[in-house]
């Protein structure tokens, strides 16, 4: 079949940026006006990297793949990662998950990355192909007929995709509900291979491909091919004519899911094991090796799960070293207590050495792994690379960042290994809050997973990582008070009187409140007064409740519903505002939040975010989605649909222009028939463009905060591609 096929540019040095034909218009970002320059402030990475791949023929090629934040390419020169999928744009949001990813061994210039976050019924966006000659600074993309799951159970399974070493026409690609697929033109094109007999297990599939290379020569497919399956039964497959037929090879463990295969040039087969597809759960597993020519297979598991006290776990990671054949490297996966460890071995799996057992790790390049005080190898570690060029070199990925070094060696002397964090340009968080006060850090930022960031420069790690006391994990919501210098609230995910907290010095240091809204267990949005009298909570679960002794207690405001967007006017003390989505009612409070009185209805029902302008008492803005953007300049009694503007997912508000006297107003929304981001000089009159196709970032969509002291200067939330800010150029 032949599947449809498109051109996209993607970010990274060199980049034929000519090839990006911007639009030209100007509410497309068209002029002198929309020219901005895009980074990302620094966090270093902060999410799943599933995968990591050295390229066998040239030296320092080294691709990453993330869950949800899209791969990357190490800059040699730098010694950055460099993000590839920034193009993506918001109505094809799933493409920054990367089931898998592919290199020509004979063509460094070939990428070739399986793109598509899931496979459930909610995301409407099937799979893609992105396939590029150049390194991934462009792609073509052939989409796919069915989903695929970036972000799903198994995603370091791997590799999925697959290149012959010996016909670079010729892919594989196993997925995870629809068998066994080949491509013969370098991807344009895809059958499914009707002759491989199994799906594998229902969402998980097939897990890796692989070719034998001395089965075949140069300009020849190769004949002999391994397929990894969560068959129980049948977990490793293979072909001795080209994919023809297949069978089950002989002898092989059952009853377990294959994460890895690995051939190492001796011969030997390398396979990692687990009772499920990770990476949060596994309770058992295993190491085996196949000797390819005797059919012979031998356990060489190092650590046997539940066994010594130890919970179950099982195996993920794995990687051989092409110049040394015996030499193998393992992870652990889902071996939460004590925690998850690295095994080398050099004679083939007979004799393993723990790294973590003399592992000295520098966390220095993102503080925030400090969180649980002494630094961990890690966890989910679900790939393993070795430099192919120098076995001293080898980097693995883990839930949250990407650790490396250059003294692997060292192990089997019986010397201690040093790691550090080797994330560096790789930004991956799912940012869910954004705040730029006029006072104290330019940013400060509520993320998922891995809790609130103050950001004295955008360029710099935050030395002390996350926001503690308490420590906290996924934090939806943070604000602050405008007229009182260095108060902030934050809410996150947590156990009792562990989700909310304030600082009084800009984020600095906090303390948690000492109380909570009486039957909630969620962190919902927090919002404080201006004066900071007032600190509004709306969990979600229970009505929104007030507290006027910063957080010590709490009582139920009086007429709103569960859940409602709300903020706070940041000229006047005691207003506030509210929008309930499900009816299309905004609400107001004269009295610092006590009680809601209805002040408009007939706004559009669905979805809704509200912020305040910073130096205008009773200007309140409200993005409605698809159903556009709408302001009150009444103190909320009544709110006007811009008509410049289709469709405002965010709003936020920046420092005026030279020469206006309103602040500059962004959002991430539709103009023109266009998505972008978009900012406003003149109170929503007009717009333009301020990103442009190779900066789209994807999910766009939770928030946006316009910098009240550098005019232009606009932070966006993202999925899984970090904090971007723009700045005229």
């Amino acid at each position: 079949m032949t599947l449809q096929r498109r051109h996209f540019l993607g970010l990274g040095a060199g980049a034929a940026v000519a090839a990006a034909a911007l639009p030209q218009s100007a509410a497309a970002g068209r002029g002198p006006s929309g020219r901005y320059r895009w980074r990302n402030v620094e966090i270093v990475g902060g999410g799943f990297v599933t995968g990591i791949i050295h390229h066998p023929r040239r030296r320092g090629l080294v691709y990453a793949r993330t869950d949800i934040g899209g791969a990357a390419r190490l800059d040699q020169r730098t010694r950055r990662w460099v993000q590839l999928l920034e193009w993506v744009g918001l109505e094809d949001w799933s493409l920054t998950g990367v089931e898998s990813l592919a290199l020509d061994p004979h063509d460094p210039s070939r990428l070739y990355l399986a793109v598509g976050t899931y496979t459930n019924d909610w995301s409407p966006i099937n799979g893609a192909i992105l396939r590029s000659s150049d390194q991934g600074r462009t792609f073509q993309r052939i989409d796919l007929p069915f989903k695929l799951g970036g972000n799903e159970p198994g995603r370091s399974m791997g590799e999925r995709l697959a290149v012959d070493p010996h016909d670079g026409r010729v892919l594989y690609f196993g997925t995870r509900n629809q068998g066994l697929w080949r491509s013969t033109d370098r991807g344009l094109t895809w059958v499914r291979v009707d002759s491989f007999p199994t799906t594998g297990m229902a969402g998980i599939g097939l897990g890796f491909v692989l070719f034998d290379p001395r089965t075949s020569r140069r300009g020849r497919p190769t004949r002999t091919i391994y397929v990894g399956s969560t068959d129980r039964a049948n977990p490793l497959w293979r072909s001795t004519d080209g994919g023809a037929s297949w069978s089950p090879v002989p002898g092989q463990p059952t009853g377990l899911l294959p994460h890895h295969g690995e051939l190492a040039p001796d011969g030997n087969l390398y396979l990692t094991y687990g009772d499920l597809p990770g990476p949060y759960e596994m309770y058992d597993g295993g190491v085996h090796k196949v000797d390819t020519a005797t059919g012979v297979w031998t356990d060489i598991t190092p650590l046997r799960p539940n066994t010594g006290g130890e919970a179950g776990f099982g195996y993920a990671g794995l990687a051989i070293d092409p110049r040394n054949p015996g030499t193998v490297m393992v992870s652990t996966m889902s071996r939460w207590g004590p925690v998850d460890d690295i095994f080398r071995s050099v004679d083939g799996g007979a004799v393993w050495h723990s790294i973590g057992a003399k592992i000295v790790l520098d966390t220095s390049g993102a503080p925030f792994l400090n969180f649980h005080g002494t630094p961990k190898l890690g966890w989910m570690i679900g790939d393993i690379s070795i430099d192919p060029f120098d076995s001293d070199k080898v980097m693995y990925v883990t839930g949250a960042t990407i650790f490396g070094t250059d003294d692997v060696t060292n192990a089997e002397a019986g010397l201690s290994t040093h790691w550090s964090v080797r994330a560096q340009g790789l930004e991956e968080t799912a940012v869910l809050d954004l705040i730029s006060p006029p006072w104290g850090p330019p940013l400060i930022s509520a993320l998922g997973d891995i809790g609130v960031y103050r950001h004295d420069r955008l360029d710099v790690v935050p030395p002390d990582g996350q926001a503690a006391n308490p420590v906290s994990g996924s934090s939806p919501s943070v604000d602050y008070a405008a007229k009182a210098e260095g108060f902030v609230v934050r809410v996150a995910y947590g156990g009792s009187l562990q989700r909310g907290a304030y600082s009084t010095d800009a984020g600095i240091s906090w303390q948690p409140f000492a109380g909570e809204p009486s039957g909630s267990t969620q962190p919902g949005k927090i919002v404080v007064g201006t004066d900071a009298r007032t600190i509004v909570w709306v969990p979600g679960d229970v009505p929104p409740h007030y507290s006027r002794d910063r957080g010590a207690t709490w009582t139920a405001v009086t007429g709103l519903p569960n859940q409602v967007a709300l903020v706070a006017d940041r000229v006047s003390p005691g207003l506030f505002y509210a929008f309930d989505g499900a009816t299309g009612t905004a609400y107001r409070s004269l009295d610092g939040g006590v009680t809601f009185l209805p002040s408009a209805t007939g706004l559009p029902v669905g979805g809704g975010k509200l912020e305040t302008v910073l130096d205008r008492s009773g200007h309140c803005w409200l993005a409605a989605g698809a159903s556009g953007l709408y302001r009150s300049v009444d103190q909320g009694l009544s709110y006007q649909r811009l008509t410049t503007i289709e469709e405002a997912l965010t709003v936020g508000f920046g420092k005026a222009a030279r020469g206006r006297s309103e602040m500059a107003v962004f959002t991430s929304g539709k103009v023109g028939g266009v998505h972008g981001i978009f900012r406003s000089d003149d109170s929503g009159g007009s717009w333009v463009r301020v990103n442009d196709d190779r900066h789209q970032y994807a999910s766009t969509n939770d928030a946006i905060a316009g910098d009240p002291r550098v005019f232009g200067r606009v932070y966006l939330s993202t999925n899984g591609l970090g904090v971007p800010y723009g700045e005229p150029v």
